[in-house]
């Protein structure tokens, strides 16, 4: 067998004329390579969120109904969750199945942040200049600062 890689397409030859995963011409084929790195960048997301939570795969799989060893074909064969499991997995991770899929950014800052207001207060300073934003962050970080030193006196 031999694998061609061009324009995100994997051409190969094979003795089998017709998949579903890999529509033939003659003995020629094409596999649309895209899949595969979108179910290894959902499995590094899954793997990634699951390590942050400090959950083992055994934790995860228990909350979502499932073994650890589907969590650990998720993580690192590749497999991709079905839409039910999905939704399961970004509940118990605390995420979005958006960006479990694609790695939205903004996706995740809404899955973490759960006061509204907060979240669109941040938006609205991510809009303003750079020096606007600094003193934001000055302001956040001495407001933070001074909260963990009163934790601790």
């Amino acid at each position: 067998m031999y694998y061609i890689q061009t324009a995100g397409l994997k051409i190969f030859t094979s003795g089998i004329k017709n998949t579903p995963k890999a529509p033939c011409i003659g003995y020629i084929c094409v596999e649309n390579i895209s899949q595969r790195i979108m179910s290894s960048n959902v499995g590094e997301r899954i793997k990634s969120l699951r390590s942050q939570a400090g959950l083992t795969q055994s934790d995860l799989a228990a909350k979502v109904g499932l073994s650890y060893v589907q969590i650990g074909r998720y993580e690192k064969r590749g497999a991709v969750p079905s839409s039910d499991v999905l939704a399961k997995l970004a509940e118990a991770l605390n995420t979005t199945t958006d960006f479990l899929m694609h790695g939205s950014a903004q996706d995740k800052a809404t899955s973490q942040i759960n006061d509204n207001e907060l979240l669109s207060l941040f938006r609205s300073v991510e809009k303003m200049n750079n020096e606007d934003k600094t003193v934001i962050k000055t302001v956040i970080d001495a407001l933070v600062t001074k909260r963990h030193i009163q934790q601790l006196i």
